[in-house]
């Protein structure tokens, strides 16, 4: 059985230009300074009885919203943090990025427009750096790929 560290994971974010249908080949990645990301994604579902059954409901999923939460120091020349610190005053198409999840062992991605939210880039007690954090969230379900290399970048 393998195991991965979180940090093999990676999540790499590009500029959206509204009408866009494909993302560019250029990816920043996001990880200097981040010390988490979560995985927030959600799912709805239904609750449904078939008469070819005992009547016993069974959970369907109806949709699935993939999510992730980086959390880290804010570093306003990261250029991967400075492009979503960019979005913060944004509404609407403003908020749309490209992301790109490659998993841990470099054999799979995932890459789709998505939605920037709660964005913090720059908070905190006095004492402490300042926080960046904030919520990435495909806009539809992403397009997974086989890789046949270890991506870079």
């Amino acid at each position: 059985m393998a195991r991965n560290k979180n940090a093999l994971r990676g999540h790499f974010v590009q500029a959206y230009e509204p009408g866009q249908s494909e993302p560019g080949t250029e990816w920043l990645e996001l990880a200097k300074w981040i010390t988490t990301i979560g995985d927030d994604t959600q799912e709805e579902t239904e609750d449904i009885a078939y008469y070819d059954g005992d009547g016993t409901p069974e959970n369907e999923i109806t949709s699935v919203a993939g999510a992730y939460t980086p959390e880290g120091t804010y570093d306003p020349e990261d250029p991967a943090q400075a492009l979503i610190a960019g979005l913060k005053y944004k509404t609407g198409e403003g908020r749309k990025i490209w992301h790109r999840v490659v998993s841990a062992d470099g054999k799979l991605e995932w890459v789709g427009r998505a939605t920037v939210s709660s964005i913090v880039a720059g908070a905190g007690d006095a004492s402490e750096y300042e926080a960046f954090s904030c919520n990435i969230r495909f806009d539809t379900l992403p397009k997974e790929t086989i890789l046949t290399e270890t991506p870079e970048g």
